[in-house]
């Protein structure tokens, strides 16, 4: 008899479990079949289009048209894409959204522009570095006698300073030659060595001519002992003066007794 019972309650249990079983499956084809995909779908999925490349007008008329909203972003400096182009957008192309959904749109800002520095008045070593602090580059550059500016010094630069010009434009320039009518006192260079003469030449805005070297004991070689022009007389800006040099190990132009 107490078995019987027994059995009796172990099929009622096993009964009850397989009902819970059937009835937690039956819950889950619910879920999964019919409660799930209903809310996916509940609002229109969109795959979302491209539109970069395009301007930002038409990037928000197609996207419009599509059932999506259009939303501009960050301003970004592009060398590849005209100012006002889209070049990013988020979600993705091809992205599935639901209809309505923002897509935010980062526009190009053109390629960098830089405003061209005062050159004028300047060396040359210092308008060169006044260009490449600005992304700028020095382009030609052509000579002119002036009065008013030193030798080396700009006095012209061929884009005006202020002008807005695109990264790595090339600046051309004028330099001064210094005046065309300037008279120099020729310095005495008699005694000097050659290395000594030739950088007071340089720095008197004179220039080294013929060398000419000659033969004597009685002197260091590579001295300087003659010179033409002569010291002290009057010659133009840029004169070339002669020098006659005694022998050293220099390679020789013209050997003399003297």
């Amino acid at each position: 008899m107490a078995s019987g019972i027994s059995e009796i309650l172990r099929s009622e249990r096993a009964k009850k479990v397989f009902l819970v079983l059937a009835l937690l499956l039956i819950l889950f084809f619910i879920c999964n079949d019919l409660l799930m995909p209903w809310y996916v779908n509940r609002g229109e999925i969109i795959v979302v289009p491209s539109v970069i490349g395009l301007t930002l007008e038409d990037a928000m008329r197609l996207l419009d048209s599509a059932g999506l909203e259009g939303r501009k972003g960050d301003v970004r400096m592009d060398r590849e894409f005209p100012e006002g182009v889209v070049i990013i957008q988020n979600p993705p192309v091809g992205h599935k959204v639901k209809k309505g959904r923002r897509v935010y749109l980062t526009v190009s800002g053109g390629e960098s522009i830089v405003i061209v520095p005062t050159l004028r008045g300047r060396t040359l070593r210092d308008a060169q570095f006044a260009l490449e602090r600005e992304g700028l580059k020095l382009g030609a550059i052509e000579y002119q006698f002036s009065d008013q500016f030193p030798p080396n010094t700009v006095i012209e630069q061929k884009v005006n300073a202020g002008a807005t010009v695109k990264r790595n434009t090339y600046i051309s320039i004028i330099l001064s030659q210094g005046k065309s009518k300037e008279q120099i006192t020729v310095p005495d260079l008699t005694g000097k060595t050659l290395s000594e003469a030739e950088s007071i030449l340089s720095s008197t805005g004179l220039s080294v001519g013929n060398i000419t070297y000659v033969q004597s004991s009685d002197l260091l070689p590579n001295t300087v002992i003659e010179q033409y022009p002569r010291a002290h007389e009057l010659v133009a800006y840029g004169q070339a003066v002669d020098l006659f040099v005694v022998q050293g190990g220099e390679k020789k132009k013209e050997i003399f007794e003297y």
